[in-house]
């Protein structure tokens, strides 16, 4: 007699609560398409769930373009000087003015790619 398992992992995906419209740069791709979610990952065992492996879901910024994920932690333009649940409205700036020295350097922190 021969029994087959299958072993393996599952993450479970879901909008995080009160984040649901926001959309926000990506700091990857730098895509307007990242999303907030919270994601959990399970122990499967014959495509069942059931073991988590933390005991809370991650809160994450998801780009669906580039597949990055980031901590909501580390994104203080989502979540810095907003009540729970608000909107962030996200404006493009058109370039500044070119001085003899060329464009102005990007604000501390931002990735600048060549």
């Amino acid at each position: 007699m021969f029994f087959f398992f299958t072993c393996g992992t599952h993450t479970f995906t879901s909008p995080l609560k009160g984040y649901e419209n926001v959309t926000v740069p990506c700091h990857n791709c730098g895509n307007m398409s990242g999303r907030v979610f919270k994601r959990w990952e399970w122990f499967t065992f014959c495509f069942v769930p059931l073991v988590p492996f933390s005991l809370k879901p991650w809160k994450e910024i998801g780009c669906h373009i580039c597949n990055f994920y980031q901590d909501i932690k580390f994104r203080p333009d989502v979540t810095g000087g907003q009540a729970h649940g608000a909107q962030q409205q996200y404006q493009m700036q058109p370039p500044g003015p070119k001085g003899p020295e060329g464009p102005p350097p990007p604000p501390p922190g931002q990735m600048e790619y060549k």
